[in-house]
């Protein structure tokens, strides 16, 4: 199997060894985008969606040369591994959009995050952070302890100013007018393969031509739009049967 490559979203990350299990094995890289993680000292005002897809590109120049690779974009990192694999799409061998961003619509939540003060993103990420099982249930998503921990992760890899400068970017990028032509040429050169939480799936703005046109449509059950992590394993195991080679289901 050829590399697979986690891009989280507006908070990260997006990687569990739970769901890793499954893909092995493979190389999987779970680069930390500009302003999270390893990279949150950076500038927020250089955090675009062009600018991550040069970042990713780098990281796959430096851990995978040579080699195509699996996207898996979760939510506004659909976006920039939409991006990527039109940029790109000699590098992508397919791309999983995971309640990925198709329209300004759908990145309500980077709308509502990028019109609020620096302030006001501030104090909800504080008030998250000093309760990540609050954060969790107001998500529809039960708080155990494994979860717990993962949901206080995700809080604290990126500040608050990377938040809304993100979310600005994805605002920006999903409203261009040539978004949508973007993605159908995406569609068109590369197997894309649509993922949804069975709980979340009704807030996806997913167009007609986007289902008929894609390589693949599959729904965990057992999960919402923060599938990585509320459902590791059952996401683990959908994505090694989307990704896998012919020569690699079964094994």
């Amino acid at each position: 199997m050829q590399p697979v490559v986690f891009l989280h979203g507006l908070i990260g990350p997006f990687c569990d060894e739970r769901a890793v299990a499954h893909l092995r094995p493979a190389v999987v890289l779970n680069p930390d985008l500009l302003g999270y993680g390893a990279e949150a000292g950076v500038n927020p005002g250089g955090i675009t969606i062009g600018a991550q897809v040069e970042y990713v590109r780098a990281v796959l120049d430096d851990k995978a040369p040579s080699t195509g690779v699996h996207l898996v974009g979760h939510s506004a990192g659909g976006v920039v591994a939409a991006s990527f694999a039109h940029r790109y799409p000699d590098r992508v061998d397919s791309f999983v959009s995971v309640e990925g961003n198709f329209t300004l619509a759908d990145a309500f939540w980077s709308g509502q995050v990028s019109a609020a003060t620096p302030a006001q993103v501030t104090a909800m990420l504080e008030a998250d952070r000093a309760d990540p099982a609050r954060w969790l249930r107001e998500s529809g998503v039960a708080p155990t302890g494994d979860r717990i921990r993962s949901a206080a992760e995700a809080l604290a890899y990126q500040p608050a100013s990377t938040i809304q400068a993100t979310a600005r970017a994805v605002v920006q990028y999903t409203g261009l007018p040539g978004y949508e032509r973007l993605l159908k040429e995406v569609f068109d050169h590369t197997a894309v393969h649509l993922v949804a939480g069975a709980r979340s799936r009704a807030g996806w703005d997913v167009p007609e031509w986007a289902l008929t046109a894609a390589a693949s449509y599959t729904e965990v059950a057992d999960a919402g739009h923060m599938v990585m992590l509320e459902a590791p394993d059952s996401f683990g195991k959908v994505l090694a049967e989307l990704i896998a080679g012919p020569g690699d289901r079964g094994n």
